[in-house]
């Protein structure tokens, strides 16, 4: 019934004699005949809720129609089983199925002269097919409306990411509870990959486990290297449940305890977060948070005398304070409207992650050197403000140092 709702609001957005003509992602080979595991393209899945590679969705006002795999029991046996065109009618609440092998002969049935055909090519064999095969239609982009609506989530979506949000957390617990000096990253990482794989999660990206001068490194994914008593480490690991994703960073000293310097650089990211994450509410800008963690950044940095007036504030804060979150971790939906900043609407999820970051430089004094500290929380907008997803999760210095120290 979700997709049912959400095909039925799609279509109320665009033209009446449109036909929107959308397919899944491809299977992708890792080497070999290997393949990695499948994830469906999330707007096919958002409009279908079929899990399935080799499948297009044929939607308009007078027909839903899919092209999937039928049953083959030789390739179940290897690859487990299909779903199938005798019983694809009834589980997706379609009014046709037919065999992916027969879509070059049956797609132009379902399309007419009149019609207007929604379609968003992707890099991939099938949709090199479906493009050749539209050529002759008028099309139009479906994005826009597509990713409007992904944007706003809906109480299915915020009760799954809020699940995804409790698995992320209690690995995230699980990490400071068991870090210690010499252990290498890939180990520490490998509390997240349990948990998630416990959980029937998988890892939304990436995972980001960086101790020391690691810190530093925005998108450091090496994980390889020991952690070193005396320095931190900087974890953003989220995971994806149900398609739907986590993104969390914690910054934590390997040890249990921060150093002095390492407390004043982390208080300052702190304050920018919550000072950043209590401005989210319906009507405000959607830069503001930004606006508001830069400037508490500036501030404390040139308190301490690392940054000077005027000094570039992206020697220490390079990158923007959050981003969209939903199926995608960052998801899709615009920032601007009429090259404005837009405002917040209650059901937008959205990251806020500021940080600082200090390489070594002889400038600065030592005692900061290989500081990377970014702190990071999921925050859904209300009508009320707003909830944060991962508000459960240890983040002061007080509460990290007691949740380290206990046995």
């Amino acid at each position: 019934m979700i997709h049912q709702n959400r095909r039925k609001e799609l279509l109320s957005q665009i033209d009446d004699n449109a036909v929107i003509v959308i397919s899944t992602n491809p299977e992708q080979f890792r080497n070999g005949d290997v393949t990695f595991p499948f994830r469906p393209h999330s707007d096919f899945f958002y409009l279908t809720g079929f899990q399935e590679p080799q499948a297009v969705a044929v939607i308009s006002r007078s027909t839903y129609t899919m092209f999937l795999r039928d049953k083959d029991p030789d390739r179940e046996i290897w690859d487990g089983e299909r779903l199938g065109l005798a019983d694809a009618p009834e589980t997706l609440k379609l009014e046709k199925a037919l065999n992916i092998n027969l879509l070059g002969d049956h797609l132009s049935q379902l399309i007419t002269a009149e019609n207007v055909v929604y379609f968003d090519e992707k890099p991939c064999d099938l949709d090199r097919t479906l493009s050749n095969l539209l050529s002759s239609y008028t099309l139009k982009s479906l994005q826009d409306p597509l990713h409007e609506m992904r944007l706003i989530k809906d109480e299915f979506e915020m009760s799954t990411m809020q699940r995804a949000a409790n698995i992320s957390m209690v690995a995230h617990v699980l990490a400071m509870q068991n870090v210690s000096p010499n252990m290498l990253e890939y180990e520490l990482q490998s509390v997240f990959d349990a948990h998630f794989v416990k959980n029937n999660a998988v890892h939304a990206y990436t995972p980001i486990v960086a101790g020391g001068k690691n810190s530093c490194i925005l998108h450091y994914i090496e994980n390889n290297k020991p952690l070193k008593d005396g320095d931190l480490v900087l974890i953003d690991a989220g995971c994806e449940f149900e398609n739907y994703a986590s993104d969390i960073t914690r910054t934590f000293p390997i040890n249990g305890r921060f150093s002095p310097a390492q407390k004043q650089i982390y208080q300052i990211v702190l304050d920018a977060q919550l000072a950043a994450i209590e401005s989210i509410k319906p009507g405000i800008s959607v830069h503001k948070p930004h606006e508001i963690a830069s400037n508490i950044i500036r501030q404390g940095l040139e308190s301490l005398g690392l940054l000077s007036p005027g000094e570039p504030l992206s020697n220490f804060y390079m990158h923007g304070t959050g981003h969209w979150l939903g199926m995608d971790v960052h998801d899709v939906g615009k920032y601007q409207h009429n090259q404005q900043h837009r405002k917040f609407e209650e059901g937008m999820v959205i990251t806020v992650e500021p940080g600082i970051y200090i390489r070594k430089d002889d400038k600065i004094n030592p005692i900061y050197h290989d500081i990377g500290i970014r702190i990071e929380d999921d925050v859904l907008v209300t009508n009320a403000g707003n909830t944060v997803l991962t508000e459960q999760l240890a983040k002061t210095i007080d509460e990290i140092e007691t949740l380290m120290s206990e046995d």
